[in-house]
């Protein structure tokens, strides 16, 4: 997994403990303090907000292992994968394109950088040079040709 992108889920992890063992607690005491919880809004919130933090606190930590168990050996180096640098030319808007597919945690369209799980990305996977695909995107179908390969094992290099 990327340092980067583990150091920030990290973060983000210990910032949603921090609001689960602190601040919500401390909240939820407060609210209790108001009174009667069948009316009491400040109550209802809390509650509420400790169960999204606590879902998206699951998922966070799913995730983590989920990209700690990426091994980039398995990851092919005449094929398009993880970390490839691709230049496909677009036969529908008639130009030249260059992506990188990275986690979806680096996704960012404007500069190039589409996720693995993205249209686009899926319908690249395992393809080669020469390879055309056509992607199903919100947009409308478009056709792709592969025309230069970079693979995360070239770049390494």
């Amino acid at each position: 997994m990327p340092e980067h992108i583990k150091k920030k889920l990290e973060e983000q992890i210990k910032q949603l403990e921090y609001e689960l063992t602190n601040e919500l607690p401390a909240e939820i005491k407060r609210a209790v303090a108001l009174g009667d919880l069948s009316e009491n809004a400040e109550y209802h919130s809390a509650k509420q907000r400790q169960e999204f933090v606590n879902a998206h606190l699951g998922q966070l930590k799913k995730r983590m292992a989920e990209l700690s168990l990426v091994n980039l050996a398995n990851i092919p180096h005449d094929r398009i994968g993880f970390g490839s640098t691709i230049v496909v030319f677009d036969t529908t808007k008639n130009e030249e394109l260059t992506y990188k597919l990275v986690t979806s945690e680096e996704s960012d369209v404007t500069q190039g950088l589409i996720s693995t799980t993205s249209p686009i990305g899926r319908s690249l996977v395992g393809k080669q040079v020469g390879d055309t695909v056509t992607v199903v995107t919100p947009n409308g179908k478009r056709e792709l040709e592969v025309l230069k390969l970079t693979t995360i094992h070239d770049a390494a290099e």
